[in-house]
């Protein structure tokens, strides 16, 4: 099946099929909250891209990244910040064909490092990342900042 499968750059006229992904990883949006929140960051960040991988012309899988700069390692690093593929699509080849897409447009950029975090509630993930080769590295946390 997976030469059925296309990664591509996200469009706008894709939130309505985004938002399900985002809410299979407990982010439920609205299509018109995603749509503009892909606006804004792709209108904030000149570093990011939206990849979705499509099978059969559907959209079954998402991909943000990120390049973030680091003062303690000789390039920026590339941050897969969202990877996500349809619970019916899972195990195609999809996931593999964002990461691996990720992975060229990062090293294009000229970057020797690609990052991903996965939270604690999603365990399958962690066999995913490495058998595509990540290891683990650390322990990312988190809090929110209060709002003014």
């Amino acid at each position: 099946m997976t030469d059925d499968i296309l990664v591509r750059d996200a469009r706008v006229d894709d939130a309505q099929d985004l938002a399900p992904l985002l809410a299979t990883l407990g982010y439920p949006a609205d299509p018109t909250l995603v749509h503009d929140r892909y606006l804004r960051l792709l209108a904030s960040d000149s570093t990011a891209r939206i990849l979705v991988g499509t099978c059969r012309g559907r959209v079954t899988g998402l991909a943000t990244l990120h390049v973030t700069p680091m003062i303690h390692r000789p390039t920026s690093v590339g941050r897969i910040t969202v990877l996500v593929v349809a619970p019916d699509a899972q195990g195609t080849g999809v996931g593999r064909r964002l990461v691996e897409a990720a992975e060229r447009h990062f090293a294009a950029l000229g970057l020797e490092r690609v990052e991903v975090t996965s939270g604690v509630s999603r365990r399958p993930a962690y066999d995913f990342y490495r058998h595509l080769g990540f290891v683990d590295q650390g322990v990312r946390f988190a809090k929110p900042l209060p709002r003014d």
